[in-house]
């Protein structure tokens, strides 16, 4: 995978894109909404914060993967869960306003936690490498690149409600466009090497998709969570935002290898994801009304 406009520049304002969007979708009452429901978010940023790591970090190390491709898995399991679990979560079912919930407080923490496990996976796979690492101005980078677009697209619905209403679709299809249009291109540049990415990480990035997934749904059911919360901590977890994983390898640590991961998963997240929702929608029966489960 080599830099190129579609990864270097398309690709950050995709994401700026996508981030401003979910700002759109926000209020402060989802960040509220924790004491709604306290255990199940409790339980779900648990596991997306710590288990997922470390579960990570096993798998990497059991399928023996090469340091560049191993901190990119990291650089995976640490990104916070993507704005298409909202959707899939409402496919099978799940507890969408939970999944919102989830997101706005994951992103939140990401800022923090997302810079501590890849300087730890850095320092651990990569410790001859010192050319390459988020130092403090690449930690605000991070944070400038997560929590800014969501701070203004909120800040939009605050002040011009009917307006960031009317456009919060539009933006939600811009996003789409600029994130097929950028994968296309990069898909397009990388023709060549595809087969090559797939048999280096694919069957990495499957296990830990299935996993992910697993763990979102087993973990909080194991807590007596209800089950469509269940289903909504299984996409949030299962669904990470990959782009954000690639956007920083390839801008703020300016390493394509560390890419891979994040581009590989960001396809195969998809078919895991649909078939968990098609085998569990089956058994949940579909909500007649809007109202939050407790």
């Amino acid at each position: 995978m080599e830099s190129s406009v579609a990864t270097t520049v398309l690709l950050p304002i995709a994401l700026g894109v996508v981030m401003f969007g979910l700002g759109l979708s926000l209020t402060t009452k989802d960040f509220a909404r924790v004491l709604s429901y306290p255990k199940a978010v409790v339980v779900a940023l648990v596991c997306q914060v710590l288990v997922l790591p470390a579960l990570c970090f096993g798998l990497v190390y059991a399928l023996s993967l090469p340091p560049e491709l191993a901190v990119g898995m990291m650089l995976l399991a640490a990104s916070p869960g993507g704005t298409s679990a909202n959707l899939f979560s409402h496919l099978a079912h799940g507890d969408v306003a939970l999944n919102v919930t989830l997101t706005a407080v994951n992103s939140l923490l990401a800022v923090v936690t997302l810079p501590l496990v890849v300087n730890f996976s850095l320092g651990h796979f990569l410790a001859g490498d010192t050319g390459i690492g988020l130092q403090f101005g690449k930690t605000l980078q991070v944070f400038a690149i997560v929590l800014i677009p969501v701070a203004l697209g909120m800040l939009a619905r605050n002040r011009m409600p009917v307006l960031a209403e009317r456009t919060r679709k539009p933006v939600k299809l811009l996003s789409l466009v600029f994130l097929v249009g950028t994968i296309l291109v990069a898909v397009y540049q990388e023709r060549a090497n595809i087969g090559g990415y797939l048999a280096d990480i694919g069957l990495a990035t499957l296990l830990f998709s299935v996993l992910s997934i697993a763990l979102g749904y087993l973990a909080p059911r194991l807590f007596r969570v209800d089950r469509r919360q269940a289903i909504a901590a299984a996409m949030e977890i299962g669904i990470h935002n990959s782009v954000l994983a690639i956007t920083i390898a390839l801008t703020l640590l300016d390493n394509t290898r560390i890419a891979i991961p994040g581009a590989v998963y960001g396809i195969v997240m998809f078919f895991t994801a649909g078939a968990f929702g098609y085998l569990i929608s089956r058994r949940v029966t579909a909500p007649t009304s809007t109202a939050e489960v407790p």
